[in-house]
């Protein structure tokens, strides 16, 4: 660390007493124990904010000691952008959440998780538009996208979002919404964390009481009979029913086939809705009951362990159907380890009737996205995490054929431009403008790839290094 470098971080932490933990910190070490394993350098110092005043000392401070800027919320990205070698802003005490009833809105504060506004809109009857996992920072889940279970009745988190709370590359403070700063709110919405960072939201919330979900285990040996049946439910489905289905090693590391239906219409409906799920095949183990969304979240909490290698690809397919069953079934017995792993999300109903040029999300046809993912027990063997890569590299080849352009942001590595802007389609200009506009000097370089334009490209692949 330069003398200047210690220099800057001593006056902010003079500017922010007990709010600036070095290396060998409790806090510290806390902090950067993410769900991710991170690789490389470790951050040079994290600024626990509170306030947007302290997170406009971080970034000025950043700034003036030329030090990378990373912002972490949720702290649950695979790629681990929430961490960099530089600053780190840590939002995670800026948690808040307080429901507006009377007018179905939600002000959340920006590190606030999934878990914590699901929770808050229960109590009142309401639902917030969130992923499937609570431990997923509500705003970084936002401004990418945000698929889950509510997809097909109320659109992605991010048609959700009303309003944002900015700071600027520039230390300014600023409001964005339909009416203020209309192309960052546009930006905001799909090209992630590129623009500034993100202190507080307002969110629209629906009336949905509960859900009917649950956790369905089938053999992997019929697996094909059950994706295909599956198939089959949600060819006559209404936008209320969606499902997501997950290949993984189950207790004994042979594949189990998991199938996650979710009801979000009348609840008197959900039982009869889930039904056919149930007859799928021979079910291990599994049920669906009516719960509040916040107890939905928590599903997948027994496969989430934080602190692991992780890699990932993701695609999307027009539709799931038998060529792409078969690379499910083909990928998961060519497996490396148990720690291989293949998910699905629904993008149909509502999400699907937003215009494409309404905000940056590119992507507005019916689809499936797919997450292909690996985890890495041993990450001291090379080796070993280089047959996790390309075991899901490779699988993601398979898809070749058959996927759609570009992939989902979020799911995107820092490398991937090409596929950024293929995934942004004809918003990916604009997308470049508003960057240009509102981060010209690129400080915040650590989110979600964008289509950059040549003259920022170099800087982006430096940065993934």
């Amino acid at each position: 660390m330069t003398i200047m470098t210690r220099k800057r971080l001593s006056r902010l932490a003079q500017q922010l007493p007990g709010r600036v933990s070095l290396p060998g910190d409790e806090r510290y070490a806390a902090v950067t124990a993410i769900w991710a394993k991170p690789v490389g350098p470790l951050p040079r110092a994290v600024v626990h904010c509170r306030t947007a005043e302290d997170v406009q000392l971080a970034i000025r401070a950043a700034r003036d000691a030329f030090l990378p800027l990373s912002v972490r919320g949720g702290g649950h990205d695979w790629a681990g952008r929430a961490l960099c070698d530089g600053l780190v802003i840590d939002l995670s005490g800026m948690n808040a959440v307080a429901i507006e009833a009377d007018n179905r809105l939600a002000r959340i504060a920006g590190g606030a998780r999934a878990a914590n506004v699901a929770a808050a809109a229960d109590g009142r009857g309401l639902a917030a538009v969130t992923g499937s996992v609570g431990a997923v920072g509500m705003a970084g889940l936002t401004l990418g996208g945000g698929y889950g279970p509510l997809v097909g009745r109320c659109g992605l988190a991010l048609d959700n979002l009303i309003a944002a709370e900015v700071v600027l590359a520039d230390g300014r403070v600023v409001l964005a919404d339909y009416d203020h700063e209309p192309d960052l709110f546009w930006a905001l919405r799909g090209g992630g964390g590129n623009f500034g960072v993100v202190t507080a939201m307002r969110h629209r919330l629906h009336k949905i009481p509960s859900v009917r979900s649950g956790m369905l285990i089938y053999p992997f040996s019929q697996a094909r009979a059950v994706l295909e049946g599956c198939i089959d439910i949600a060819a006559s489905a209404p936008h209320e029913l969606t499902f997501q289905v997950g290949l993984v090693a189950g207790a004994d590391a042979t594949p189990v086939l998991m199938v996650v239906p979710t009801w979000c219409g009348a609840p008197g409906e959900g039982e009869g809705r889930l039904a056919p799920f149930l007859k799928l095949g021979t079910l291990i183990v599994g049920s669906v009951n009516e719960m509040a969304l916040s107890t939905a979240l928590t599903i997948f909490d027994p496969y989430l362990v934080d602190g692991q290698r992780i890699f990932m690809e993701t695609c999307s397919l027009p539709a799931l159907d038998s060529a792409g069953i078969d690379i499910f079934i083909r990928a998961m017995q060519t497996a490396v380890s148990p720690g291989c792993a293949i998910f699905t999300h629904e993008f149909k109903g509502v999400a699907a009737r937003v215009p494409v040029e309404a905000t940056a999300f590119g992507l507005r046809r019916e689809h499936v996205l797919v997450e292909i993912l690996t985890v890495c027990a041993d990450s001291s063997d090379p080796a070993d995490e280089r047959r996790h890569r390309q075991w899901a590299r490779a699988t993601l080849a398979r898809f070749d054929a058959m996927a759609l352009p570009g992939g989902y942001p979020n799911l995107l590595a820092a490398h991937d431009v090409e596929r950024a802007a293929q995934s942004y389609g004809d918003n990916a200009e604009r997308l470049v403008k508003a960057k240009r506009h509102y981060d010209p000097d690129n400080v915040f370089r650590s989110a979600i790839p964008l289509p950059v334009d040549q003259a920022v490209r170099q800087d982006f692949l430096q940065s993934a290094e």
